[in-house]
């Protein structure tokens, strides 16, 4: 599903505290087309500064703090906006593709082939991602509803990679 507002919120919103900065992906979320997918391109901009700088190990704990984190985060300029899953709010895309591209192949076709599949997830919302989209209303329904979407494109990668072995 497409999240519930489409109106980025002002620079000086993101600015305010530092949840919103955050929800928002350090300002990706804001932008007026498709925020959602600029949220995870940002991510995947990003991603070879993260894997670079970071043992497996390290990087797993940065993303297990970063989704708690996010949790709050999300929750905070949810409520502040007024819309739980606000269309500007992209953490739950960042986190989640980052953990998508820790299990995928370095190449660029297959990474173009996760940030494919992983936005068709994030809309499409198989369950039980479109339980916690449509039920759990606060950061934590956020935040799992597109970790499901992850862990969707995780398996279809996998099975990919399996079948042309």
């Amino acid at each position: 599903m497409i999240k519930a507002s489409f109106k980025p919120p002002s620079l000086s919103f993101l600015l305010s505290h530092p949840a919103h900065l955050v929800a928002c992906g350090f300002g990706s979320g804001l932008s007026p087309f498709a925020p959602g997918t600029a949220g995870t391109l940002f991510a995947w901009a990003l991603f070879p500064i993260l894997r670079e700088w970071t043992s497996d190990v390290e990087l797993l704990g940065i993303l297990v703090a970063c989704f708690i984190g996010g949790v709050l985060a999300v929750h905070k300029t949810g409520a502040d906006l007024g819309v739980v899953d606000h269309g500007s709010i992209v953490w739950d895309e960042i986190v989640p593709f980052w953990l998508v591209l820790v299990f995928c192949p370095a190449s660029f076709l297959w990474q173009a082939l996760a940030f494919l599949l992983f936005r068709f997830f994030d809309i499409v919302k198989p369950q039980p991602a479109r339980y916690f989209d449509e039920e759990v209303k606060n950061g934590f329904g956020v935040m799992t509803d597109d970790l499901i979407a992850a862990g969707y494109t995780v398996l279809v990668l996998a099975l990919l990679q399996f079948i042309l072995q």
